[in-house]
């Protein structure tokens, strides 16, 4: 009897789940595959899933009251090509540089949410038009052609390791007890909540919608930036498209952590394991040589179990 009630909690707890299914992957990966469960393996497994799990914090917050982010792989690209030609070289440190970009980043989420707000457009269509936008500048802006960094603070990033662990790992735990605490002991939490269940009723309760949009998407703009100098300093150069694979990996974490699709229920707190078993199921499949097509199959899989999830959701 206790051991079905338990049984019952775990799938209660999408979270839980998550967390399980990595744990159970890299154990049974670690026995099967030579050098899988290495510490400087597992320890990369998690400096790429920190750059996935920044980017998903954002895509969190969108998707938690309703909305969602498609502009996030273009702001990744953005940063990382904008970083370099607009930092200073009269800044030693690349600071000026950094901070310069990551407001960029969070204008560009404020944007997304102007359009939303004062023009009614749905936030599907808005994202989608911007991250458009913004690729056609990029080539216009790049040529098609890659930039090098030479920003000391992204190449410290991107390559620091204080006390054995990676600095984006470091900026990803950061990240993940701020969003923690703002969904889950502070008001803003309670407001995306409510806004996500029901937008009518969270308005008639006085929450301030257009308020709490303008702050999900700065943040969402702000975290994918962050992501971005990431990249940026793990690559030491930047490119049109660069951003491109972390759009949809940011939103399969986020479903894979138990956060509704449709918004109103759900935590970061699964999406850091979410993004934990993407990067792993990816290292898998280029461990075992396999086609780099089962990515896509597996995205592809993904989605669609996403729209049967939805449907019946909005059934119930």
């Amino acid at each position: 009897m206790k051991a079905a009630s338990i049984s019952r909690g775990l799938l209660r707890n999408p979270p839980l789940i998550t967390l399980a299914l990595v744990a159970l992957v890299w154990i049974v990966a670690g026995l099967s595959l030579r050098g899988f469960a290495a510490v400087g393996h597992l320890r990369y497994i998690l400096e790429l899933s920190a750059i996935i799990g920044i980017v998903a914090a954002g895509q969190t917050l969108v998707i938690l009251v309703g909305g969602i982010d498609l502009s996030v792989g273009a702001v990744i690209t953005v940063t990382a090509i904008l970083l370099p030609l607009i930092s200073p070289d009269w800044d030693p440190t690349g600071l000026l540089g950094v901070v310069l970009t990551l407001a960029i980043a969070a204008v560009i989420g404020l944007a997304n949410a102007m359009g939303q707000v004062f023009l009614k457009v749905p936030a599907i269509i808005m994202t989608l038009a911007m991250a458009t936008f913004l690729q056609g500048l990029l080539v216009l802006i790049a040529g098609g052609s890659a930039v090098s960094v030479t920003n000391e603070a992204v190449i410290w990033l991107g390559s620091a390791r204080p006390f054995g662990v990676p600095a984006g790992i470091i900026v990803w735990i950061a990240v993940a007890a701020a969003v923690l605490t703002a969904i889950h002991r502070r008001p803003f939490g309670a407001r995306l909540l409510a806004l996500g269940a029901n937008p009518l009723a969270a308005r008639l309760s006085g929450v301030d919608v257009s308020r709490t949009t303008f702050a999900v998407y700065a943040l969402a703009g702000l975290f994918s930036g962050l992501a971005g100098l990431l990249v940026l300093g793990m690559n030491r150069q930047g490119y049109v498209g660069i951003g491109d694979p972390y759009l949809m990996t940011s939103i399969a974490a986020v479903v894979l952590g138990g956060t509704s699709i449709l918004g109103g229920r759900g935590s970061y707190a699964g999406t850091i394991p979410g993004a934990i078993l993407l990067v792993t199921t990816t290292a898998l499949i280029t461990v075992v040589n396999a086609s780099p097509g089962w990515r896509s199959i597996m995205f592809g899989s993904l989605i669609l179990a996403l729209l049967l999830i939805s449907g019946r959701e909005a059934q119930r």
